[in-house]
């Protein structure tokens, strides 16, 4: 019965597999050879659903990732709920900007705006979705990317099999 007790999913995040082998796997643990691999995104279009500003946010974001080569089939729902949250952001500040940050309420007095607290929603939206695909500073130095590999890397090859 001695030992720490673990409840999983608590901690940090694992790192991905080809960012330990980039790295040399300097901790020494044991890497996971059998992590699955659900297919690279070359080319992506979005989808119909999303208009408007996350459209305009889709055509800034997806060919830089594409390009990287780091999207694979399962990131796309990420990839949409960025996009998404950043409509909702851009409506949210374009509602604050024109009704201002107190409207009134149903009774008649005054109220904060709801578009506040959607602008705040959409915000963490954002922070985390973004965090995902690495289109923050400290989250793309975690990323491992596809497309910097130099061809006479020796250590590429190990990577790239």
């Amino acid at each position: 019965m001695g030992g720490i007790a673990t409840i999983a999913g608590r901690g940090r995040k694992p790192k991905p597999t080809a960012r330990k082998k980039a790295a040399g796997n300097p901790g020494k643990r044991a890497i996971n050879n059998d992590e699955p691999d659900f297919g690279l995104v070359t080319n992506i279009d979005p989808p119909e659903w999303i208009v408007g500003e996350a459209r305009d946010m889709w055509m800034r974001v997806a060919p830089p990732l594409l390009m990287q080569k780091v999207l694979q089939v399962t990131d796309l729902h990420n990839v949409e709920a960025f996009c998404m949250a950043y409509g909702n952001w851009r409506a949210s500040a374009a509602h604050i900007a024109e009704n201002g940050i107190v409207v009134e309420g149903a009774t008649g007095g005054p109220i904060k705006n709801p578009a506040l607290t959607a602008l705040a929603e959409a915000a963490k939206q954002m922070v985390t979705f973004g965090a995902m695909l690495g289109l923050d500073p400290a989250s793309r130095q975690r990323l491992v990317g596809g497309g910097n590999k130099k061809k006479d890397n020796p250590f590429g090859k190990l990577i790239n099999g």
